[in-house]
C-alpha cells in the first residue's frame, strides 16, 4: 500500500475540550504530529500575552492546529461524492490544515514586528527545508511538500482547497474563535458550527453555504466581531504586548551599543544582527524567551530590568484614550516632559492602535480585497452574504480603530507632588 493511503491499525483519538474528539487514522497525519517541528507548537501560546489578562488562556498553537485539522476532516467527509469535490485532494487538505501555523514564533505578532519577520516565510521554510516535516511530506509523493506550502501560501491552483483553510469562513477561524472563547472564559466566540458544517457545499473555487444556514453564519460573523474587541484587542493584553516589544527593542539596542549582558543572549544573537536561519528560529520558543526575561530582571540597565520585571510580575502599563492624529501637540509636550522626568519616552510613552474589519465584500480594484461569503439559493444561484443579511450588511466594510496611550502611572505617582513636570503631565493625561 502506498504511504499516502496507509492507515493506522487503530484510530488515534485526542480528547479535546472544543471538538470533544480529534480523530487520526492516516499514517501521514500521525507521523506529521510526531515531528519536532510540530511538537514545538506546544511551546508557543495561541494567544500570546493574553494569559496576563485571561488567566485561562494558556492554550497552544499545537491545540489550535489539531482543531483546524479536525474541522477540515469533518468538512471534507461531508463533501465526499459531491460535485466539484476531488477526493484526491483529501490528504493535501488535511496536511495543510494541520501545518498552517508551523512558522509562528514566541509571542507571535509582537515578536515579528520587532525583528521584521514573517511567520508565513518560516512556515514555508519548514515545509520545504531540511526538516522532519519535509521528510514525511516527501514520502507521500514528489512535489507534495510544495503543494502543501502552496495551499498555506494561498497560491495553490485549486482555490476550493485554499478556501477551506483561508477565507472569511474557514476552519482556521472556526477553531480559534471557539477555542479562544473556551480558554478565556468568555461567551462571545460561540456559534453553531455543526449547522455551518452541514450546510457547506463545494463549488469550483470556494466553499459556499446553503441559504438556509444564513443565520448560523450571521452568528459566526458577530462572534468574530465581539472576540476581536473583547479579547484580541483587550487593552490590558495590548499593554503586555507593548512591554514585550519594548523589552526586545531594548535588548537589541543594548547589544548594538556593545553592552555587556550578565547572561549572553545566545538565542537572540541572530535576531539582533540579521535574519535567523531556520535552525536558530526553531530553537527559540516561549519557555526560552521567558527564561531570558527572568534573567534580564537582574541586568544593570535600568530600562531593560524594569521592563522585564513588569512583564514577568505583571506590573503592566496603564492606559488612557488618546488619538495621536488629533492630539499631536499634547503628544509632543508629553514627550518633552517625560524626558525632563527621567522617563525615556521611547520606552514609557507608547501609543498603540488596533483596527478590525469584521466582514468585507468583494470590491474589485481595492487593496486587500477579500473573497466574500456566498450563499447558495435553492435555484443554485449564488448571492453575496451581505445582500441577504441585514445584520451583516450593517457592519460590512466598516473598519473600527481604537487608540490607547500607555504610561507607567506608578512611576509618575512616585514623583514629588510639587513637581511642576508631574503636575503638567497629570493635567495633560487626566485633565
Amino acid at each position: 500500500m502506498a504511504y499516502r493511503d496507509e492507515k493506522l491499525s487503530e484510530e488515534k483519538v485526542f480528547k479535546d475540550p472544543v471538538h470533544r474528539y480529534i480523530h487520526v487514522r492516516d499514517r501521514v497525519i500521525w507521523d506529521l504530529i510526531g515531528t519536532p517541528e510540530f511538537q514545538r507548537l506546544r511551546r508557543v501560546r495561541q494567544l500570546g500575552t493574553s494569559y496576563l489578562t485571561f488567566h485561562g488562556a494558556e492554550h497552544s498553537r499545537f491545540n489550535h492546529s489539531l482543531g483546524v485539522y479536525e474541522i477540515v476532516r469533518r468538512i471534507i467527509s461531508n463533501f465526499k461524492d459531491r460535485p466539484n469535490w476531488d477526493e484526491e485532494e483529501r490528504l493535501l487538505c488535511l496536511a495543510a490544515a494541520l501545518l498552517h501555523d508551523l512558522g509562528h514564533g514566541p509571542f507571535s505578532h509582537s515578536f515579528e514586528k520587532v525583528f521584521k519577520l514573517d511567520h508565513e516565510d518560516f512556515t514555508q521554510a519548514i515545509l520545504l527545508g531540511d526538516t522532519k516535516i519535509h521528510q514525511v511530506l516527501s514520502k507521500v509523493e514528489e512535489g507534495f511538500p510544495k503543494k502543501v506550502a502552496d495551499v498555506i501560501n494561498k497560491t495553490y491552483k485549486n482555490k476550493l482547497v485554499v478556501s477551506l483553510i483561508s477565507s472569511q469562513i474557514d476552519a482556521d477561524r472556526m477553531d480559534y474563535l471557539q477555542r479562544d472563547a473556551y480558554f478565556t472564559g468568555v461567551s462571545y466566540g460561540h456559534f453553531d458550527m455543526e449547522r455551518i458544517l452541514r450546510v457547506m457545499r463545494p463549488m469550483e473555487d470556494q466553499v459556499v453555504v446553503k441559504e438556509s444556514g444564513m443565520h448560523a453564519v450571521e452568528d459566526y460573523i458577530m462572534s468574530r466581531y465581539q472576540m476581536y474587541w473583547q479579547v484580541y484587542f483587550h487593552p490590558v493584553t495590548r499593554s503586555a504586548e507593548v512591554i514585550l516589544s519594548k523589552i526586545l527593542h531594548r535588548a537589541k539596542e543594548l547589544y548594538e551599543e556593545g553592552y555587556t549582558f550578565k547572561l549572553e543572549p545566545t538565542h537572540f544573537l541572530s535576531f539582533f544582527t540579521e535574519k535567523p536561519n531556520l535552525k536558530e528560529y526553531l530553537a527559540l520558543d516561549e519557555s526560552i524567551t521567558l527564561y531570558y526575561f527572568q534573567m534580564w530582571m537582574e541586568e544593570d540597565d535600568p530600562i531593560l530590568s524594569d521592563l522585564c520585571d513588569r512583564f514577568v510580575n505583571r506590573r503592566l502599563l496603564k492606559y488612557i484614550e488618546f488619538n495621536p492624529n488629533s492630539q499631536m501637540n499634547e503628544w509632543m509636550e508629553l514627550y518633552r516632559l517625560f524626558q525632563e522626568a527621567g522617563l525615556n519616552p521611547d520606552y514609557y510613552l507608547v501609543v498603540d492602535s488596533s483596527s478590525d474589519l469584521p466582514y468585507d465584500f468583494y470590491r474589485p480594484g481595492e487593496e486587500g480585497e477579500r473573497l466574500p461569503i456566498h450563499l447558495l439559493k435553492p435555484n443554485q444561484e449564488l448571492k453575496e452574504l451581505s445582500r441577504l443579511s441585514d445584520i451583516v450588511e450593517s457592519i460590512s466594510g466598516k473598519k473600527r480603530t481604537d487608540h490607547k496611550l500607555y504610561i507607567p502611572l506608578d512611576r509618575l505617582e512616585e514623583m514629588p507632588d510639587r513637581s511642576k513636570t508631574k503636575q503638567r503631565i497629570m493635567e495633560i493625561l487626566f485633565g
